[in-house]
């Protein structure tokens, strides 16, 4: 499952006003929650403030890729946002997120999560892709970054 075929653009937020980790996550729920009507944006917070809770999604050099699970989706959902100024969220290195990919599964799936996980995962650890993506000018030129590097993986 590719991520271009997960993340809708109007789901890409190239300019996260958010400040903090709190902030930074209402801003992806609600890109998510724009283009997916049906969800209850308080419950999507909610389950990504709890699997923050366990630890930290910001996995370092600069990427988060917060995440949780709703008992009442069908597929996966992704949305994407950058922040020019970086946004304190815990991560593994110390250092700000400016990029991130939030991912919310299905409450019973646990391979497509992981395997989606992992995929993203290995596409921003590209020092190239991540330059690519934080140099983007907005948010289609975002998406069609992801789709021709992830055609490399």
């Amino acid at each position: 499952m590719k991520i271009v075929d997960l993340l809708s653009p109007a789901a890409i937020v190239p300019n996260l006003q958010a400040t903090n980790k709190k902030a930074a996550l209402e801003e992806l729920a609600d890109a998510i929650v724009g283009v997916e009507k049906d969800l209850d944006r308080q419950e999507v917070i909610g389950v990504l403030q709890e699997r923050e809770r366990l630890g930290s999604t910001g996995i370092g050099e600069g990427v988060a890729i917060p995440h949780g699970k709703l008992k009442d989706i069908d597929k996966l959902l992704i949305s994407f946002g950058r922040s020019d100024s970086g946004v304190e969220f815990d991560s593994m290195d110390g250092k700000p997120a400016r990029l991130f990919f939030l991912l919310l599964a299905p409450e019973e799936s646990v391979g497509v999560h992981l395997k989606t996980l992992a995929r993203i995962s290995k596409l921003l650890k590209n020092s190239a892709v991540r330059r690519r993506l934080l140099d983007a000018p907005n948010g289609e030129e975002i998406y069609r970054v992801i789709g021709e590097e992830e055609e490399k993986l």
